[in-house]
């Protein structure tokens, strides 16, 4: 066994952790561990991720977060045991792979990113079918009927 299968095999052991998926302009919250004499306390650190590498265990993304008019940023390693867990606030819809150009933006404009609606619109189709579905058949037909006699009474 080689070098580079060893490092491929040590890889593949601690790449299994689950993170959501989440990419460029998302906000998202970071839960890290802060150890704090001899209890370890979960630190929130939300931003936008303003870059992402991806290198296998190798991964890592830069939160941007803007705090009392200052800017911050964190560069996280994606499989690090610090990080308890990610949760995405807010999907974004960015046409660049870095979001460099936010570092000179000020205030509201530092944060504005388009909401991407994909997943919301789609989580609402879903739901107007469920509650179609689970209509009974015949208050349809008869809703039908009522709006044809409307229109021709009028």
């Amino acid at each position: 066994m080689g070098k580079v299968d060893k490092m491929k095999l040590v890889e593949a052991m601690n790449v299994k952790k689950e993170n959501p998926k989440f990419g460029v302009g998302d906000t998202v919250r970071v839960m890290t561990k802060i150890p704090e004499g001899d209890k370890i306390r979960l630190h929130p650190v939300e931003g936008v991720v303003i870059a992402r590498r991806d290198a296998g265990i190798k991964s890592v993304f830069t939160v941007r977060k803007v705090s009392f008019g200052e800017g911050a940023e964190r560069v996280f390693p994606l499989y690090s045991p610090n990080i308890e867990r990610i949760e995405v606030v807010r999907r974004g819809k960015v046409k660049r792979a870095k979001l460099y150009y936010l570092r000179q933006k000020v205030g509201k404009r530092a944060t504005k990113i388009e909401e991407d609606k994909t997943e919301k619109l789609a989580q609402l189709a879903q739901r107007r079918a469920d509650k179609k579905a689970a209509m009974p058949v015949e208050k349809t037909e008869e809703k039908k009927a009522e709006k044809k006699a409307e229109k021709k009474d009028k």
